[in-house]
């Protein structure tokens, strides 16, 4: 990256300090007099196609006619989302696909041919419990189109044939007139006409609150001509509306589709098809090549060379070497961790969410009411000298419109109801002690303000309060530069300000200012924490919001995240193609002015690099982002749509459970890579000791035998699920290519250790190759050897570094003891006494030993640079050459935002020193 590309960064992160600076100052190369600055609200435009246009100049004292709109209707169909219902019987069915369920299904056939009901029985059951435990944990009550339209609204007022009349909002079209009054849910994208509901123009403007659907933190006022959005609420004012747009091409239809179309497959279900497709591979080559050997060696042989009997052979040996347990195993280690998480109150709706969110390494987060309250209160005020905290709240609260269905009113007094010792355990929640209101003016949109004339019930003195928008309060005070300066840094800083001013007994008519009040939607309490320990664990965490990007600055400062925050054109720039497009989503912190497509563009286009895309949001405009994440999580108090698309939801208030969530599944990904690393390793020792002896010594074991190890094996290390875990510091991934050679190393191992025991006990001890011990010496091994080695595969570490738990412990050292005794006292095979059986099960401990030094050295050498330097493809060699020059950029990245902040924080102290100073003197005259 060159050193423009870090400057630009740099810039991007400190404007809005540097401007907060040159505006407190009034001073920079060019002196200007002290203005207010006012920042446009960004909203995005909505096209509409002219084709559309031309339909929406309907008469709006007339209305559309009857015909017309039903004509409208059929065009443009009903203003509805459309229904999409899964079936439950193939939701079902869709647990039996996969590489695995596959070929247990396959075998499951081969034993009903061959007749081993027995075998048969058991596959059948371990496939339908695996399918059982999906779909139970997995069931859900409702779809998140059906959770969106719920919110959209049922009735509407609209003219049709020149009568205001109430119809259904299914039935409105494009081009009707509808009414809008205060509390009313908008029921279709709309345009304002400026006229009010009784017919004359008016001048106002609509409080339209879009939170849900933009993320929004304040109220937006929205004027003639300006477009107002389907389940957004009416705040205040009314108007008349001509409708734009209808059902699916609303703004919150197109969250709508975006869901609808969302629909790809799990990383989990990704990585166990692999393990899988390996697994199948090397069963069915080996087998193959087993049942064509046998075939041509006993073609002289009626019963043994019979097809069904050669058949029935390999099909016990394909039972005993595939991994039927795996997904079972793997099913009942997340559905433990589900209950775990469910006791913190984390719900898990999808099973698998519980494996891929130890693996997210980007956490994109909404903040409107998920990192914020989504309730606007009352921040630290400007105070003119004399003036204090208490004093701005009193007289704020004292023009405050009691009972006013407004949030900035709901904030004053809120705020001074809570800091106020007057205001505190008061007989009379209307009154004010030692004050009365003998009159009041509420706010009117003209004056942009309200008035209260108070009398002091102590000295029976009478003066007024004002309170309202900033420059109508300096206007009313005279000016002051002073003043003009604070509400250009708040405003600098995204805070909403209101100014207090009040006149005195001996001059009623004369405002002089108290102060200015600030106003923003704050983040939760544990919002910084939960953001700081994500960093600890790995996970970085970007901030999407549909608000203002100055309130996103202000927000991200707050919660001690960089302020990098871009606008969302940086995601539609034409100029810039998409590897630029996604660079910007890598280094950025957060994007702003966003709309749901552009959430679940940066969603995508994270993913497209390979990363596992976390999601928090608790809006409608969130829904299409955390359905397309790899783990969705909707926080408390969230929409209905927000929690349906959702993959985990939060029931308490807060983040920090998301922490909780993210070292819960990391202890269970350790349990599930501990379980498959073993397993994998099994299936390769299993096939390659019988592939080899099959055709160096045409030996076989007992098919009861064979059943009897996968059985005991498999059911003990479902208690894997309780064990102890090491929780890692990173975010975890599979490294498929590192778990399939560490398999064939510790496999090739285990199968020479086999070969030993054979000839050791054939050639050293003299025992045939047709003598039954020889079978019951090998039983025990196989069914020891390999299974003790799952103590060492618990972690990438020396085993003893973190000890397993009891239960695992003695389920796992229970079924080889109990292993142990069939094979001594002769159960099902041939005894070979205690000599042998406790022998067998020393070397397979002492082996296991031997196998755990090997799988520390090959973590420790293993890395990805050392793959792309053994097997150089060009995509690899590409990739170790990004991972390089990234990690140079984002140290010098780093560095340079070090130094700016020091200047920054230096050249603040000097103007807070100079204003202080100012202060002193202006008191002083």
């Amino acid at each position: 990256m060159s050193s423009e590309g870090i400057e630009e960064k740099i810039g991007l992160e400190t404007s809005g300090e540097k401007e907060e600076i040159i505006q407190k100052n009034g001073e920079g190369s060019n002196a200007k007099p002290v203005e207010l600055v006012e920042h446009k609200h960004v909203e995005v435009a909505d096209d509409i196609p002219p084709e559309l246009e031309a339909l929406l100049h309907t008469d709006p004292s007339y209305g559309l006619t009857n015909a017309e709109a039903q004509k409208r209707l059929e065009d443009f169909g009903r203003n509805e989302l459309a229904e999409v219902k899964s079936n439950p019987i193939l939701k079902f069915l869709s647990y039996f696909t996969g590489a695995i369920a596959y070929l247990i299904e396959l075998s499951c056939v081969f034993a009903a041919i061959v007749q081993h009901w027995l075998d048969f029985g058991i596959i059948l059951a371990l496939l339908f419990v695996n399918a059982f435990i999906g779909f139970i944990e997995e069931a859900r009550a409702e779809s998140a189109l059906d959770a969106l339209k719920q919110t959209l609204a049922l009735k509407a007022k609209v003219w049709r044939d020149g009568h205001f009349v109430e119809v259904d909002t299914a039935e409105l079209v494009p081009g009707d007139i509808i009414g809008l009054r205060l509390g009313d849910i908008i029921p279709a994208d709309a345009r304002l006409l400026g006229i009010s509901v009784t017919g004359g123009e008016t001048e106002g403007a609509l409080s339209i609150d879009q939170s849900a659907l933009t993320g929004e933190s304040l109220p937006v006022e929205k004027k003639k001509g300006d477009t107002v959005y389907s389940s957004s609420i009416v705040k205040q004012g009314q108007m008349l509306a001509v409708v734009t747009k209808t059902g699916s091409n609303t703004f919150i239809g197109r969250a709508a589709n975006l869901i609808s179309i969302t629909v790809e497959q799990g990383h989990f279900q990704k990585i166990v098809n692999a393990i899988g497709n390996f697994l199948i591979l090397i069963t069915v080559v080996l087998v193959s090549i087993i049942f064509i050997y046998q075939m041509v060696y006993f073609r002289n042989d009626p019963v043994k060379g019979n097809v069904f009997e050669v058949l029935g052979h390999v099909l016990v040996l394909t039972i005993a070497a595939i991994p039927v347990g795996l997904p079972t195993v793997l099913s009942v280690t997340m559905a433990v961790g589900a209950k775990q998480l469910a006791a913190k109150k984390v719900i898990v709706k999808r099973l698998t969410a519980v494996e891929e969110m130890a693996s997210v390494s980007v956490l994109c987060s909404d903040k409107t009411g998920t990192l914020t309250l989504n309730e606007l209160t009352f921040d630290e005020p400007y105070l003119c000298p004399g003036y204090t905290k208490a004093d701005i709240l009193l007289y704020s609260y004292l023009s405050a419109e009691p009972g006013a269905n407004d949030p900035i009113e709901f904030a004053v007094r809120t705020a001074a109801e809570n800091e106020l010792d007057i205001l505190k355990n008061r007989p009379n929640s209307h009154e004010v002690p030692g004050y009365k209101v003998t009159a009041f003016i509420p706010f009117n949109p003209a004056t942009k303000m309200t008035n209260a004339t108070v009398a002091n019930l102590n000295n029976n003195e009478v003066f007024k309060v004002a309170k309202g928008a900033p420059q109508v309060i300096i206007r009313l005070v005279g000016g002051d530069d002073d003043a003009v300066r604070a509400v250009n840094s708040l405003a600098v800083r995204g805070l909403r300000a209101l100014g207090v001013a009040r006149t005195f007994p001996d001059d009623p008519e004369t405002y002089k200012l108290v102060g200015m009040i600030s106003l923003l939607d704050p983040p939760r309490p544990d919002s910084a924490e939960t953001i700081r320990l994500c960093n600890h664990y790995g996970v970085e965490v970007k901030m999407i919001t549909g608000d203002q990007l100055i309130i996103a600055k202000e927000v991200a400062h707050r919660l001690g995240m960089n302020r990098v925050i871009l606008d969302a054109n940086h995601l539609v720039d034409p100029n810039k193609s998409e590897e630029e497009v996604t660079q910007h989503c890598e280094r950025a912190d957060g994007f702003a002015q966003v709309i749901p497509e552009h959430k679940y563009r940066v969603v995508e286009l994270l993913q497209k690099r390979g990363l596992l895309v976390g999601m928090t949001g608790d809006g409608v405009n969130d829904a299409p982002a955390l359905k397309k994440a790899n783990v969705g999580i909707a926080v408390h108090g969230c929409t209905d749509a927000a929690r349906s698309a959702a993959d985990i939801v939060l029931l308490a208030p807060g983040l920090f459970t998301i922490v909780d969530g993210i070292m819960t599944s990391r202890a269970i990904f350790q349990r599930m890579r501990s379980y498959a690393l073993y397993r994998i390793t099994s299936t390769v020792h299993f096939l390659m000791f019988f592939f080899c002896i099959t055709l160096i010594e045409n030996w076989q074991m007992s098919a009861i035998l064979l059943i009897l190890i996968a059985l005991l094996n498999d059911a003990a290390t479902l208690v894997i699920a309780v064990d102890n875990a090491k929780i890692s510091p990173r975010p975890d991934k599979w490294r498929l290519g590192q778990l399939i050679f560490l398999s064939l190393i510790l496999g090739t191992l285990l199968t020479g250790v086999s070969f030993a025991h054979f000839y050791i006990a054939r050639y050293v001890f003299n025992i045939g190759i047709d003598d039954q011990r020889l079978e019951t010496i090998m039983y025990l091994h196989i069914s020891s050897a390999p299974h003790f080695v799952i103590f060492s595969t618990r972690l990438s570490g020396y085993f003893w570094e973190n000890l397993p738990s009891p239960i695992f412990f003695i389920a796992v050292l229970g079924t080889q003891v109990f292993a142990m005794f069939i094979s001594i006292y002769g159960v099902l095979t041939a005894p070979i006494g205690w000599a042998w059986g406790v022998s067998i099960i020393v070397v397979s401990l002492l082996f296991f030993f031997v196998l755990d030094f090997v799988k520390v050295a090959v973590f420790k050498y293993w890395s990805f640079e050392l793959t792309a330097k053994l097997w150089p493809t060009p995509k690899r060699k590409n990739k170790l050459r990004d991972r390089k020059l990234d990690r140079i950029y984002q140290e010098r990245v780093t560095q340079s935002i070090a130094k700016v902040r020091n200047v920054v924080l230096i050249t603040k102290v000097i103007l807070a020193f100079q204003h202080s100073q100012k202060s002193k003197k202006r008191t002083i005259q």
